[in-house]
């Protein structure tokens, strides 16, 4: 499955939208627009991508051959040749790869998802993408991400061919053990905050934050952490 669209500068959205990029308009569709990722180039060219974006965006990587060892681009590069192999058909080999991806990463990629250009999983320990889930291009997901189905007492009484898992535009960032449920869209530069749960569709731009936490101190009232710092944290894993 190839898709269709340039690729966007890569900024981080929650510092505010990129030079020339257009804000989410109201009153639109309820469907939100998000940009898929840009067409399949050759696949060395995929991984040497891959490579440099965990240079940039990891502070702890030194340079690319510290980036190598990096846990999750081991699972990135391995469903790259996964995809491939499920596309032409090659499903039980496809299956097995990404089994074996599993094994040393704990990431849980279905060799069906299709992942955009510079993908960045950072950590990656159990993450999870279902087999239609489509991730746009310059995306950054943290640990613990799930892009799920909303389970099979739902997804049997689908169409055969329907989508069972979300749609990521480009720019998203995810945070650390964020939930997408269902056959949902994600606009392009919306961040996910940690812990969010989400499974109605998300304009582009926008923010979905999970609740902070509540200060108790000795012999007071409970106080709702509201400083900015709280609700940037949510963001992601940092």
């Amino acid at each position: 499955m190839s898709l269709l669209s340039p690729t966007k500068p890569e900024s981080n959205p929650a510092l505010g939208p990129a030079p020339g990029a257009a804000s989410a308009r109201t009153g639109e569709s309820e469907e939100p627009a998000a940009t898929p990722a840009s067409p399949t180039p050759r696949l060395f060219a995929v991984l040497r991508e891959d490579l440099a974006v965990v240079v940039t965006r990891d502070p702890s990587v030194r340079g690319r051959k510290e980036a190598i060892l990096h846990p999750a681009l081991t699972a990135l590069w391995a469903h790259r040749v996964a995809h491939r192999m499920h596309g032409r058909g090659r499903r039980i080999p496809a299956r097995l790869l990404a089994r074996w991806a599993r094994r040393v990463t704990a990431v849980e990629i279905h060799p069906g998802a299709v992942l955009g250009r510079r993908v960045f999983i950072d950590h990656g320990a159990g993450v999870v993408i279902g087999e239609t889930a489509v991730v746009g291009d310059d995306v950054t997901m943290y640990h613990q991400v799930t892009l799920g189905a909303v389970g099979w007492w739902s997804d049997n009484k689908r169409p055969e061919g329907d989508r069972r898992h979300p749609v990521v535009g480009s720019g998203v960032i995810l945070g650390a053990n964020a939930t997408v449920l269902g056959p949902v869209t994600v606009g392009d530069r919306a961040v996910i905050g940690a812990q969010a749960l989400v499974n109605k569709n998300v304009p582009g731009g926008a923010r979905v934050l999970a609740p902070t936490a509540v200060i108790k101190e000795p012999g007071r009232r409970p106080e709702l952490m509201e400083d900015v710092f709280t609700v940037i944290a949510s963001a992601g894993s940092w």
